[in-house]
């Protein structure tokens, strides 16, 4: 599946207007990061992505305005939470930008995989690289 957010309903519905132009079919679901849109990638070829792809990135354009004209700017940010070793979860902050630049690479599950990926090796140092390295050179 090929995700775009949104954090806009009104922008998420154009991109899903202009999609049902193309005559793709768009899967809606909500997030806590979000509103995500999912479309088959078989169903995609490198036009019809490149298409989508430039139409998310206006439309990603007009979702930073917003952003920006909302309490003065205050509320710039989105937000990913992290799922800590111990059970507990907290969110991390990011900008607009760079969550849109995680979403048009990863999924979902691959970003809260690399959050909470990270999240355990900074709260529990005592797997170095090196050590991760050797076990995988011995196993083998």
């Amino acid at each position: 599946m090929l995700e775009y957010i949104f954090f806009d309903a009104g922008l998420r519905d154009r991109f899903v207007a202009y999609a049902d132009s193309l005559g793709l079919t768009c899967e809606l679901r909500d997030d806590p990061l979000g509103l995500v849109v999912a479309l088959d990638e078989g169903a995609l070829n490198d036009e019809l992505e490149d298409s989508l792809e430039e139409r998310y990135g206006q439309l990603e354009d007009e979702q930073a305005d917003l952003l920006a004209q909302e309490d003065g700017g205050l509320k710039q940010l989105a937000g990913f939470r992290v799922n800590l070793p111990g059970g507990q979860s907290c969110q991390v902050p990011l900008t607009p930008e760079m969550a849109n630049r995680l979403m048009a690479s990863f999924s979902l599950e691959e970003i809260q995989t690399l959050l909470d990926t990270v999240a355990r090796s900074v709260l529990d140092p005592h797997h170095h690289l090196c050590e991760i390295m050797h076990a995988e050179t011995t196993r083998k």
